[in-house]
């Protein structure tokens, strides 16, 4: 989608004027893996309008592929508002304008398959599969066992006001996201929406209880950290570092991004889950929701950091330009500068 940033704080009613930016969950994931040097191809579609172009051409930018998109002459793109607010806050307001949009008529038969199993990881989320019935469709075959796919990743995303107001439909998402986690190899989900969605409390090893299926769990736990379930192997939770938010939304998809590149890379599990937390403060020390990601000597030198170096770490807006030199972040981010981890492609 289209988003529109507020120029100043304040109520939708009361906004004069608002900046044109880009958006959504898996566009987010793949500007994020393209910025930090991996291959990412964007799928989906959007209108052959104005707005389709940009949010084309911006995602090109990022150096995302974007030759699987298809533009739809019949329907619209995506456009949504949203406040300056926390999206914690009783003062934090969205409104999306998408239904009938050209990504809500995603289907099996409308997508490029082969483009979408060429990579060596498919991520989805849980917003697309509430767009419609065609959507969700699509989300079913692409998490059903099958040949030769690549491994499925699956960010929970629930949001309860896509799955309709009254509670029949909530509780019907609920059930639907569940059983697409269930198909995933790797799932992202929140404390926060395991107890919404589900009804699971009792922290991450409920979680897991509650979803043992797929290989990787990340169970993120707000400003705590997250910890991670690998097949085979014990948990490890990472603490989150200590951000100057400028703004909160971006982050999930962020640390998702961060994630994900390590996995590329083959680091480990405790690894793949700072560096999850190194882009999403990344996202939330910029106004959107993609920021420039640290270099990746940088973030190596950070993920590496002892308990102790980590957690007196506090990064806020530019941290992640680099200082000539000595790799250091401008705002004197101690760097270990002795631990040392080999650089993978």
């Amino acid at each position: 989608m289209v988003t529109f940033l507020p120029s100043r704080a304040g109520r939708l009613a009361d906004v004069p004027s608002f900046d044109r930016g880009i958006g959504g969950a898996e566009s987010n994931v793949a500007c994020a893996l393209a910025a930090a040097g991996h291959r990412a191809r964007w799928v989906s579609r959007v209108g052959a309008d104005g707005f389709g172009d940009h949010l084309v051409e911006a995602i090109a930018r990022y150096g995302v592929d974007t030759s699987a998109v298809g533009r739809d002459p019949h329907r619209p793109t995506g456009i949504y508002f949203r406040t300056a607010d926390d999206r914690d806050t009783d003062a934090h307001e969205v409104l999306y304008y998408r239904a009938g949009s050209a990504a809500s008529a995603m289907a099996p038969h409308s997508v490029d398959r082969e483009a979408l199993d060429a990579g060596r990881i498919l991520h989805l989320s849980g917003i697309t599969a509430a767009l419609s019935a065609e959507c969700l469709a699509l989300l079913r075959e692409l998490t059903a066992p099958r040949a030769g796919r690549p491994l499925v990743s699956f960010d929970v995303n629930y949001r309860p006001g896509l799955w309709s107001g009254d509670a029949s439909a909530a509780g019907e998402g609920s059930r639907v996201l569940l059983d697409l986690a269930r198909g995933a190899d790797l799932v992202f989900v929140g404390e926060d929406e395991a107890a919404d969605a589900w009804g699971v409390t009792g922290g991450p090893d409920a979680i897991r209880a509650a979803l043992p299926e797929p290989a990787t769990l990340v169970v993120k736990q707000g400003s705590a950290g997250a910890t991670v379930y690998t097949e085979g192997e014990s948990s490890v939770f990472r603490a989150a570092l200590k951000v100057d938010v400028v703004a909160p939304v971006g982050a999930g998809d962020a640390f998702a991004a961060g994630f994900l590149s390590a996995t590329l890379r083959g680091l480990p599990a405790d690894r793949r889950l700072r560096h999850g937390h190194l882009m999403a403060a990344a996202a939330l020390t910029v106004p959107g929701d993609l920021a420039t990601p640290p270099a990746r000597g940088d973030a190596d030198r950070l993920a590496a950091l002892d308990t102790e170096a980590w957690g007196t770490l506090r990064l806020g807006p530019g941290w992640t330009d680099a200082v000539p030199g000595n790799g250091a972040p401008t705002n004197d981010v101690p760097v270990n500068t002795e631990a040392k981890e080999e650089a993978r492609p």
